[in-house]
């Protein structure tokens, strides 16, 4: 159900935009004819910033980390879209305010996120030594998602078929870039920056246990009920209902959720219900090729 959230925006289409490279890394050109803005960000020591490649538990972290930092109180959570109350970072798409434009607008302690690969990441936020929860997921489920996000959405260029999409994913040629890039430079650095490495699997396995390592992270002390409170309300079962979590208060001009649902399953290993055996084969084939020279290692690749 889309709702009247934002009623200056109804009826408004987005144009797809081209993909633009900045060092290398494509993006939307909305992020790169924006990126001065970007990279000059100043950050402050408090901030705290959620990073991930696109479509790996992005909004899960965010709404998550929105009850820790809240003590678990839901209605607190629900005084504005995640996109709101956690901003996207590199988010420029008129007629919406940007990203930077809503952090400034915070009081400190300040979150936000990113989908940027860290050689990109404005050096302010290791400057004044901030926090960082990553969370990387799967390439084959974080490729399936992404494959069905690029179909809703107006704001990333036209995906084409599946076995398109699956070749532009495996060469790096998507929406801020590699996956393979991304996590393992971002694995690279977690040792020399103040930043929390978490699995998407590991998540779905054991929230209860990955959410006291951020609460933990964050210096967040949480009574037993609280913590249990959080797991219940950051299911994907019930954010998929929270119209706060599930962005249905974004218009269809520029997400349709007729055609797939932003939280679509929430799934490990709906990977499998995609690839051929030959698309299986030749992707483990590269994948080994691209991580072979990485002590990052994931479950339910294979």
């Amino acid at each position: 159900m889309e709702l009247d959230y934002h009623p200056e925006l109804q009826g408004l289409t987005v144009r797809r935009p081209q993909l633009k490279l900045l060092q290398d890394v494509p993006f939307p050109a909305w992020v790169a004819d924006n990126w001065e803005t970007v990279k000059t960000f100043q950050a402050r020591p408090d901030d705290l910033l959620i990073a991930t490649y696109p479509k790996s538990g992005t909004t899960w972290i965010q709404e998550i980390v929105d009850l820790i930092n809240e003590n678990g109180d839901v209605k607190m959570c629900k005084r504005a879209p995640v996109y709101e109350r956690i901003p996207f970072f590199e988010f420029f798409l008129d007629p919406l305010p940007t990203g930077i434009e809503l952090i400034d607008k915070m009081a400190s302690p300040r979150m936000m996120k990113t989908h940027l690969p860290i050689q990109l990441v404005p050096k302010s936020f290791w400057e004044q030594d901030c926090k960082t929860i990553l969370v990387a997921r799967n390439a084959k489920d974080c490729l399936v998602s992404y494959f069905h996000f690029h179909r809703m959405t107006e704001s990333m260029p036209e995906p084409g078929t599946w076995s398109e999409f699956l070749q532009k994913f495996m060469k790096g040629r998507v929406s801020w870039g590699s996956w393979y890039d991304h996590v393992k430079g971002w694995w690279e650095a977690k040792d020399k920056h103040r930043i929390l490495f978490l699995f998407y699997e590991d998540i779905k396995e054991n929230p209860r246990r990955e959410i006291l390592k951020m609460a933990k992270f964050m210096e967040k002390v949480l009574e037993q009920d609280v913590i249990e409170k959080i797991v219940h309300h950051s299911s994907f079962d019930v954010m998929k209902d929270n119209p706060m979590a599930n962005y249905t208060t974004i218009p269809t001009g520029f997400m349709d959720q007729n055609i797939s649902r932003f939280m679509r399953k929430g799934e490990v290993g709906d990977w499998k219900n995609h690839f051929t055996v030959s698309q299986n084969e030749d992707f483990d084939e590269h994948y080994a090729r691209q991580m072979v020279h990485s002590s990052l290692k994931f479950r339910n690749v294979l």
